[in-house]
């Protein structure tokens, strides 16, 4: 009855959701009484350091291991690795391909694992061969791949069943510009079909770039969670880019602190107390030929650096006392 109340009020969209899991190992807390939502059809960035509790979390999401205590429910109803792995693409880090096996035998072998008939199978292999331009690989064994083939081959096994959560641990590792971009747009297009994507990887532009919305875990713990542009926004230290005509340079004043000068731009930081239309029209006050002005917004990386740090920082005060 509990989980049943815990469920039924589920948005519709909700895809996923994690309520209060955890899994320890003898005296580690590797995930620790962590709960999220996500929403159909996201890209869903899963973040954190080496060691923050990330690869559990995607083993107990996909059925290998278990939670000590709390509910996974996937499409509204509670996750039953048995049944649901069927829905479930799962790219780990590690590779986990035969490597003596042929190319287009080992994408139809796994294929019928994930319950495709075998002419369905076939045909999927030869669309997505045929869209990567792989089509010449099929009597290729893994071991012969570079690591950038071998990653392509392994996103086409990911989604060839077209699974409705599609789980993807560093998807652009090895990959030249090139196939990264090509891997960027499927996963932008497969989003736009309806499928839902969690994205991991410790790459923050690549996170910035294609993900809507981010949890971070760091010491088993969920310490931050929301859209990047929620998140950038309550991160922001109101600090403001300046560029001015020509030989003009600025000092401080009463609305604004000067931090650094760059590349012909001034960053500046407003004063507290103060807002940037005050610095708009302190520099109009001053005559001032304004080219541009923009808000800097911190970037994941230096936000991910932060919350870190200081998590790392006050588990050591903790231990100390």
């Amino acid at each position: 009855m509990e989980l049943y109340l815990k469920y039924k009020f589920l948005t519709m969209d909700t895809l996923l959701s994690l309520q209060n899991l955890k899994k320890y190992y003898a005296t580690q807390k590797a995930v620790d009484d962590i709960s999220f939502d996500i929403k159909q059809g996201s890209i869903f960035g899963l973040l954190g350091p080496n060691g923050a509790g990330k690869t559990t979390l995607l083993r107990m999401i996909t059925g290998i291991f278990y939670p000590d205590s709390g509910a996974i429910l996937l499409d509204g109803a509670p996750f039953n690795p048995m049944v649901d792995i069927e829905k479930i693409g799962y790219m780990p880090e590690e590779r986990g391909m035969y490597k003596k096996m042929k190319i287009g035998e080992q994408a139809l072998y796994l294929a019928q694992l994930k319950g495709m008939s075998k002419a369905d199978a076939t045909e999927k292999i030869k669309y997505w061969f045929k869209k990567f331009e792989m089509e010449s690989w099929w009597n290729k064994k893994v071991e012969d791949l570079s690591k950038g083939m071998s990653q392509k081959l392994q996103f086409v096994i990911t989604v060839l069943h077209e699974p409705k959560l599609i789980i993807l641990d560093e998807p652009f590792s090895g990959l030249d510009p090139l196939n990264a971009n090509l891997i960027k747009d499927e996963i932008y297009a497969l989003a736009k079909k309806g499928s839902t994507i969690i994205f991991s990887t410790h790459r923050m532009e690549q996170v910035e770039e294609i993900c809507d919305h981010i949890v971070l875990v760091n010491l088993g713990k969920k310490i931050l969670d929301g859209t990047v542009a929620d998140i950038k926004q309550q991160f922001k230290e109101n600090l403001f880019s300046i560029e001015t005509e020509a030989g003009v340079s600025l000092s401080d004043s009463s609305a604004f602190s000067i931090v650094r000068t760059e590349a012909g731009k001034t960053f500046v930081k407003i004063n507290e107390g103060f807002r940037s239309n005050d610095l708009l029209q302190q520099l109009i006050t001053q005559n001032t030929q304004v080219i541009g002005f923009n808000e800097v917004l911190p970037s994941l990386n230096d936000i991910f650096i932060k919350l870190v740090e200081g998590t790392h920082a006050g588990a050591r005060a903790f231990q100390n006392i």
